[in-house]
């Protein structure tokens, strides 16, 4: 079975170790040393039944797919397939993703950041750093520990799922807000479920953000839902810096009365002078919830499962669609 590996050529080494590369070799026929990002570098595109596909892949449009007649499956060790067109479901095409493995490291970043949110941890370092002197924990932090914290969740997603199983083994009351989530879906994960977003954001204490980017989702952490949260609250995304109105964010953090721990912005790279990089309240990470360095093995390995089980006839474990 010929196969072809599409993706940022300079990411190869960090997601396929050698064990990962001998076993596709054993599989498939597949040349591991030669990674393309678009469809017009791959040799002999007429006969690759399976592309192996991950960050930096050109997109691929209905047109192109004609190059590509033999083509039965796609896997893809990133987590979105966005860059693949609806046209290839109508081809039969099967399509996996790694997004399960993806959100692993996502959420572990999540559940740190709530945790330490709720210890005041970044804050009172700050204090600590900048007063050099003893800080009454009981006296000057009160309020501080995840017991009994209320944390809302935005979004059941693969991650936000993952985040809510995380703190089922905490003492915090986790809320959920999610338009396609049921009572049976809250019951299933132990959540209370919440109907209106900003009746969520009233009665959290940290508020933590797991939904996609969609022209739904685009600025639903509106002014009106920042103005919701109890003063001292702490808003955390790891998802999409558009999913919040950062203007209105950046005037609340200013007014001194929330926090913020932000891995996403709008845009990112944000601009030099930017408040955001200097807020005292505002804790800003270059995009490191996600896969990275040795993580990326993950990624890698979860694509070769996915190959096996296509090899051996068996349906995907994590079919996507186009």
């Amino acid at each position: 079975m010929k196969a072809a590996l599409l993706m940022d050529p300079a990411l190869a080494p960090f997601v396929f170790g050698d064990d990962e590369r001998a076993r596709l070799g054993e599989i498939v026929e597949i040349d591991m040393t030669d990674a393309a990002t678009s469809l017009a570098d791959i040799v002999d595109p007429a006969h690759v039944e399976l592309l192996v596909t991950g960050w930096g892949v050109a997109p691929i449009g209905a047109h192109d797919l004609d190059a590509l007649p033999s083509l039965r499956a796609i896997v893809h060790w990133g987590g979105g397939i966005g860059f693949l067109d609806a046209a290839a479901a109508a081809r039969g095409i099967r399509v996996a993703s790694a997004r399960a493995a993806n959100a692993i490291p996502v959420a572990e970043f999540t559940l740190a950041m709530i945790t330490l949110a709720a210890k005041d941890a970044f804050w009172a370092s700050r204090r600590y750093c900048s007063e050099q002197r003893f800080i009454h924990r009981e006296g000057e932090l009160p309020d501080t520990g995840l017991y009994g914290t209320s944390v809302g969740i935005v979004g059941a997603s693969s991650i936000g799922t993952l985040v809510i199983e995380k703190l089922a083994d905490t003492d915090a009351r986790v809320l959920l807000f999610d338009p396609y989530a049921t009572e049976g879906t809250a019951s299933r994960l132990g959540v209370e479920l919440v109907t209106d977003l900003a009746e969520l954001a009233g009665r959290s204490d940290i508020l933590s953000i797991h939904a996609p980017e969609t022209p739904a989702t685009i600025g639903m952490i509106s002014q009106s839902v920042l103005g919701a949260l109890p003063d001292r609250a702490t808003l955390i995304n790891t998802a999409r810096g558009r999913l919040v109105d950062q203007a209105a964010l950046v005037a609340e953090l200013q007014a001194g009365r929330l926090r913020a721990i932000l891995d996403v912005t709008d845009p990112e790279v944000l601009e030099p002078g930017h408040p955001l990089y200097t807020l005292p309240n505002a804790f800003v990470t270059p995009h490191l919830a996600g896969s990275m360095g040795n993580e990326l093995r993950r990624l890698g390995q979860a694509a070769l499962a996915e190959v096996e089980r296509y090899v051996a006839g068996l349906p995907f474990a994590h079919p996507m669609q186009p």
